[in-house]
């Protein structure tokens, strides 16, 4: 059996989706970041009145993202996307490897990735910056009293992702998770992204959180600075997660 990832991911959408219209290599396979275990991410585009859904499962003993909707569901997803500030599905229409491309369809899910892309995610807004600003605050507050280190590692967290938030929100560029982070950080900005990141890492080895707490300042600086009195928020009865910032 050829074990090759590009071949496996072929096989994969020919098996499972023979009317797919098109199809998309994703990820570390095509980014050159591959490992033994890394997993395949596979956009698949269906016709319509299939369904939207993503899916984890094993074949030939690798595993498999699965990425499947209908042309409204990918409509219905980019705005998902762009609305997090995140660029997921147009990241992985933008770079990835057609697979399958049945009269252009691959080709045109990848111009509308690269126009979302082109323009950048909106704005957070001044009433999340704001919310941004007073929570990293606070959180740098934390950061200098605590004495417990698993209560300082977990503030050095939430430091870390809102100055990233922040940092990323400046520049207009996009903004990511997990292994994600640390990726469009430096893309957003090279000099105070690693910064960010060096802090954190030297605050996990050392448990030092002045070059840390340093760099989100110099991020607070940059969005208008910290903010604690006249800090004001009134209730409009929905919860926006990405403004929100929790206070001691």
């Amino acid at each position: 059996m050829n074990h090759d990832p590009i071949d496996q991911a072929r096989r994969i959408v020919s098996d499972r989706f023979p009317g797919a219209l098109a199809a998309v290599l994703a990820g570390s396979t095509v980014s050159g970041r591959a490992t033994a275990s890394s997993d395949l991410d596979l956009a698949v585009l269906t016709a319509s009145g299939g369904e939207t859904y993503r899916e984890t499962l094993r074949f030939e003993g690798r595993v498999v993202e699965l990425f499947v909707h209908t042309r409204a569901g990918l409509r219905d997803l980019f705005a998902v996307d762009l609305a997090t500030r995140r660029a997921v599905m147009q990241s992985m229409y933008a770079t990835g490897l057609v697979l399958v491309d049945v009269d252009g369809e691959a080709e045109r899910a990848r111009a509308l990735a690269e126009a979302d892309l082109r323009q950048g995610p909106a704005e957070l807004g001044q009433d999340a910056v704001e919310t941004k600003r007073y929570g990293l605050t606070d959180a740098l507050d934390d950061l200098r009293d605590a004495t417990d280190v698993f209560e300082r590692l977990a503030v050095a967290g939430f430091v870390l992702n809102t100055a990233a938030d922040l940092l990323c929100d400046h520049h207009r560029a996009w903004t990511g998770s997990g292994k994600w982070l640390p990726r469009r950080l430096l893309e957003a900005d090279p000099e105070r992204g690693a910064a960010l990141l060096d802090g954190h890492a030297r605050l996990s080895r050392t448990d030092d959180p002045e070059p840390l707490l340093d760099a989100a300042s110099a991020v607070l600086d940059l969005v208008g600075g910290p903010l604690r009195e006249g800090y004001r928020r009134v209730w409009q009865g929905v919860i926006e997660s990405v403004a929100v910032g929790i206070g001691r």
